[in-house]
């Protein structure tokens, strides 16, 4: 069960030792609580406290000694929370954010984040809710295609100092880490630096953005397989001719910059023009829109198309279409019944 209380101006004591109790005195400071703090199980064990707190949060430290701490607060009618202790010090955690919606983060990454002393995020990460996930410092290295104002090998330097410096750092990507988030380069940053390093995987926009389309990119008797690649560069010859001979369906990420060369490519590769192709703009975002045409024609009909933004190419996409036509159909008649009822 989780519960939400105003905390502002009241006064809470963070019972635990001082490494344990941590970060949920910063959290409980970031809530706008007057925290005091007790460090140590003889402090609250004889009489009343020193002062009536609103609430007493206990601080899981391992010390069996806080028990009568408990037993006094239910007695004199106190609340307690029981809070997890703070994880082992100077460490990284890469964290996939999923597409950008603050539901499809998983448990590991909303626990990362509380747990976390600093916040490297980018752009394509659900950024805006971040101040609601944790207390943590947050910094902005996101990058976009052709401006980059913190390099890679810049944010990996961040990370490593931070760390180093005894904070619980998370780099909060979009989509998934070892999806072209360059989380493996993150990776090796600090392993050779001696840091503690882990991953907690994301929702990946190769799959989720399709679907909050209507696009599944696997369908039966029409696609078993699904292949995915990086727009960011033109592809080859050799590699157009093999993904036009793979079938299934083809999802493009951050594909708009090189759309025309990819529905060129695959046609002189031997794909048919007529293969349909959606274009998903800012999937799970505010304004999102899906463009809707064939091989032949994408280029066109996708002309005032931003990234960020996933394609779609093949047989799936009609699947997409014709629920999509039953859905409104369906409701259509729904209508139709409701208005002859009333009449």
């Amino acid at each position: 069960m989780q519960l939400t209380i105003d905390l502002t101006g009241r006064n809470v004591w963070v019972a635990g030792s001082d490494r344990a109790a941590r970060q949920a005195v910063r959290r409980y400071e970031h809530a706008g609580a007057v925290v005091h703090r007790l460090s140590n199980p003889g402090m609250g064990d004889a009489g009343p406290l020193p002062q009536r707190p609103f609430l007493v949060a206990l601080v899981d430290d391992g010390d069996p000694g806080w028990v009568p701490l408990v037993q006094h607060c239910r007695e004199a009618g106190v609340p307690v929370a029981f809070e997890p202790p703070a994880g082992a010090e100077g460490h990284v955690t890469l964290v996939g954010g999923g597409p950008g919606a603050l539901a499809l983060l998983t448990v590991g990454a909303v626990e990362a984040l509380r747990d976390a002393d600093v916040v490297f995020y980018d752009r394509l990460a659900p950024y805006r809710e971040l101040d609601a996930l944790t207390s943590a410092e947050l910094v902005d290295v996101g990058k976009q295609p052709g401006l980059h104002r913190v390099t890679q090998r810049d944010i990996e330097k961040l990370m490593v100092e931070a760390a180093l410096l005894g904070k619980n750092v998370v780099r909060l990507k979009g989509g998934d880490p070892y999806v072209f988030g360059r989380g493996g380069e993150e990776v090796a940053a600090c392993i050779a630096a001696g840091v503690p390093v882990r991953v907690i995987s994301g929702v990946t926009s190769a799959i989720s953005v399709p679907a909050a389309a209507g696009i599944p990119v696997t369908h039966r008797e029409v696609s078993h397989m699904f292949t995915v690649v990086s727009g960011h560069a033109p592809l080859s010859e050799k590699e157009l001719t093999h993904l036009a001979g793979l079938g299934g369906t083809i999802v493009v990420l951050m594909g708009i910059g090189t759309l025309p060369q990819l529905a060129a490519g695959l046609r002189r590769a031997g794909m048919k023009p007529e293969m349909p192709m959606a274009v998903v703009e800012r999937g799970y975002r505010p304004g999102q829109r899906t463009t809707i045409a064939d091989l032949g024609t994408i280029e066109t009909a996708a002309s005032g198309c931003s990234n960020p933004a996933v394609l779609v190419i093949g047989e799936v996409v009609r699947v997409a279409e014709a629920n999509r036509n039953h859905t409104e159909a369906s409701a259509e008649l729904s209508r139709l019944a409701a208005s002859l009822i009333e009449a």
